[in-house]
């Protein structure tokens, strides 16, 4: 008899952890549901709530992918309009309090930049093009079949596709349904309660408009001004991103207190008045493609389910992505670790097979070492903003962010320290690297290098930021007609 998984969610989480059983177990039937009506091209959805802002495919989360489809994921991306973007000479990124960091000869780890929309997109027909026995369909599930020791498949309801049986049986069951994920009261509904969670809230808004990237810079570097924890005031931050189409993504954010506005003038004079203008220098001469998008409230926090030390949990069911752990958005980690979770299930469904004791649980804690460091990083510096909510600073966070303030302030002048930090952040290694002597001798010593107070721009980059700063008003009232 043929097995069959369902998986929940067809957002990247559920599009990565698709592919996992797929590849693992080639025999295996694979259902990949969704409440939304998908879009037939690189459109927004309302099940994705940050699908209008800034997404950051790291380094670490593309090699995961690359493991799990046949074809290359980031070719595929590339020849979509995608961009690919070297940390360690490709972007100008004002730090919080240490200046600007250097740009060196060596390109460091790649990310990849577009909109979430083109990701899902591509990815969805990576999925569909590879993979046989792989089936998508709009459903809503309502909770889990089984009992505390085994799921056996998901109750679905809420104009579900009409092949599908109100009570959809199958061997292996993945949440990967997101941030509104309903596992706790699907667990609750089998016998399992008392999950552990902890809660972050820094109240951070987004508030991102597209521009079309003005004539000359085509290969004008990403660019970012980051928010400081540090100095007791609301967090602001603005960059922009080069995304498919030509064009520029310009996101702006603000903690509780700092949220940027929605009126053009408003987003165009907030980015002027960060810690440096280049932001604004920049928009002020480009030509807007649409109105200022603003999203606030839950889709921005940091939430953890601690599922991997639940007393109980039943075989063959796991949870992956932002149904597992939600991160603050600006730290563009949240994809990353869903495909590094992904690669998690197909390396233990290899070992142990589908129907292995143990396997739900060793891939929850697989998957949770990966969470380890992305979370370390987003609550540890949002948890110092003014405002936030779930908690004071515990005395490690105070001494993890003491650390990274310093290795921070070494890496705008020390390559060791910059290697470390584009290792760390890119995901492509564990906090530990950033414990290794070189990279702790800089931290403690700091950069070898003067701090700069202007981004360090190639000439003809110059020529570009001087000759649109010289270009105002254009951007605030050229708006694209329905």
């Amino acid at each position: 008899m043929t097995q069959r998984a369902v998986v929940i969610g067809a957002g990247t989480a559920g599009l990565v952890a698709a592919a996992a059983l797929a590849r693992a177990e080639p025999a295996l039937q694979v259902l990949l549901l969704d409440r939304d009506d998908l879009p037939e091209g690189p459109e927004n959805r309302r099940g994705v709530p940050q699908g209008h802002h800034a997404h950051l495919l790291m380094a670490g989360g593309l090699s995961a992918m690359e493991t799990l489809f046949p074809d290359s994921v980031r070719d595929r991306l590339l020849a979509a309009g995608a961009h690919e973007i070297a940390l360690g000479n490709g972007m100008l990124a004002l730090t919080a309090d240490s200046g600007w960091f250097r740009r060196w000869r060596w390109h460091g780890p790649h990310m990849i930049t577009c909109t979430r929309a083109l990701l899902d997109w591509v990815l969805r027909q990576a999925l569909l093009d590879s993979y046989a026995n792989i089936s998508v369909h709009r459903a809503t599930v309502d909770g889990l079949l089984g009992d505390d020791r085994r799921v056996r498949g998901v109750r679905v309801s809420g104009g579900a596709d009409h092949r599908l049986a109100p009570e959809l049986e199958a061997d292996f069951v993945v949440d990967a349904s997101g941030r509104g994920s309903g596992s706790l009261n699907w667990l609750s509904g089998i016998g399992i309660t008392g999950v552990e969670e902890r809660k972050i809230d820094s109240g951070l808004t987004n508030a991102t408009r597209i521009y079309r990237t003005p004539e000359g810079a085509e290969h004008f570097p990403l660019t970012v001004v980051q928010a400081n924890p540090y100095n007791g005031q609301p967090g602001r931050s603005a960059m922009v991103l080069p995304i498919e189409g030509n064009r520029w993504m310009v996101s702006a954010g603000g903690t509780r207190g700092g949220e940027p506005p929605q009126d053009p003038r408003g987003f165009l004079e907030y980015t002027l008045s960060l810690p440096h203008p280049i932001v604004g220098h920049l928009i002020s001469g480009a030509e807007a493609l649409t109105d200022v998008v603003v999203t606030r409230g839950r889709s921005t926090s940091n939430a953890r389910r601690y599922f991997e030390k639940s007393t109980r949990w039943p075989e063959r069911f796991i949870v992956l992505g932002d149904a597992l752990t939600t991160f603050n958005p600006a730290y563009g980690q949240g994809m990353s670790v869903a495909a590094l979770g992904a690669q998690v299930l197909t390396r233990e469904l290899r070992q142990h097979g589908l129907t292995g004791p143990g396997l739900s649980r060793r891939v929850l804690r697989g998957a949770a070492r990966h969470v380890d460091a992305a979370w370390a990083t987003a609550v540890g510096t949002d948890i110092h903003y003014p405002g936030v909510l779930g908690g004071a600073p515990t005395l490690a966070d105070r001494v993890t962010a003491q650390y990274a303030r310093r290795l921070t302030k070494a890496a705008t002048g020390s390559y060791d320290a910059a290697a470390a930090l584009w290792d760390v952040t890119s995901l492509k290694a564990t906090p530990a690297r950033v414990l290794r002597p070189k990279a702790l001798l800089a931290g403690l010593t700091g950069p070898f290098l003067p701090r700069t107070s202007e981004p360090p721009l190639w000439p003809a980059e110059r020529e570009v930021l001087d000759r649109l700063t010289s270009t105002t008003g254009r951007a605030t009232t050229s708006v694209a007609q329905p």
